[in-house]
C-alpha cells in the first residue's frame, strides 16, 4: 500500500499572512484612506491660532505709559486746556469740536493709568473737562463772571461730559476685569510653552 509523504512547506511556499504591524485600515475607515495621528496635519490644523487683525497690531505699537492717578489727572487737564485754547483760537470756541476732542482724551487717560489707579480714571476725566472748557466759556466781569460762564457751559454741554466719562469708565472696567481674570488663572507653569527659553 502506497504511503503518502507529508512534506513541510518550504520557506518560499509559506502562506502569506499579514503581519501584526501591516497597513490595515482601522475599523470605520475606508481602505486606502490616509490615517494620521494626533500630531499629524489633520489634528494640527485645528490647533492653529487665528491671525491678529491689523487694527490690534497697530494699537500694540502705540506707546503705553503707566500714569498714577494724580499723573493721569494732570495729563488730562493739561491736554484739555491746550485743546480748549486751540478750539478758541481756530474754531471760535466751538463746543462740538471741544466735545469730540474730549472723547479720545478720556479713552487715552483710561488706557494709560496704571492698574492700581484704574478707579481714578472716571474721576479725573470730568475735572479735565471743566478745566479745558475755561477758554471757550466766554465769561466776562472778573472771576465771578468767569465762574458762572464755566458752570453754564458745563450745564449746556453735559452730554459730552457724560459721554467721555462713560468711555473712561467702560475702559477702566474692562481693564479691571481682565486683570482679575489673569490673577485667577495664576502664573503659567515653567514647563509650559511660555516658560521655555
Amino acid at each position: 500500500m502506497e504511503q503518502y509523504r507529508t512534506r513541510t512547506p518550504q520557506h518560499g511556499q509559506r502562506a502569506r499572512t499579514s503581519a501584526p504591524g501591516s497597513s490595515r485600515a482601522p475599523i470605520g475607515v475606508p481602505a486606502g484612506a490616509a490615517v494620521t495621528d494626533e500630531n499629524g496635519p489633520v489634528y494640527g490644523a485645528a490647533g492653529r491660532t487665528r491671525p491678529v487683525p491689523p487694527i490690534v497690531l497697530a494699537l500694540r505699537r502705540l506707546p503705553s505709559p503707566r500714569l498714577t492717578g494724580l499723573g493721569g489727572g494732570l495729563f488730562a487737564a493739561a491736554l484739555m486746556f491746550v485743546l480748549g485754547t486751540l478750539d478758541w483760537v481756530l474754531f471760535d470756541g466751538s463746543p462740538a469740536v471741544y466735545g469730540v476732542l474730549f472723547l479720545p482724551v478720556s479713552a487715552v487717560t483710561a488706557l494709560w493709568v496704571r492698574p492700581a489707579d484704574l478707579v481714578t480714571a472716571p474721576i479725573c476725566v470730568p475735572i479735565a473737562f471743566a478745566v479745558g472748557i475755561v477758554p471757550i466759556a466766554g465769561g466776562v466781569g472778573g472771576f465771578a463772571g468767569q465762574a458762572m460762564a464755566v458752570v453754564t457751559a458745563l450745564a449746556l454741554h453735559a452730554g459730552w461730559l457724560y459721554a467721555g466719562t462713560l468711555v473712561a469708565g467702560v475702559i477702566a472696567t474692562v481693564r479691571r476685569i481682565r486683570m482679575m481674570s489673569r490673577r485667577r488663572r495664576g502664573p503659567k507653569k515653567p514647563g509650559g510653552p511660555a516658560g521655555r527659553l
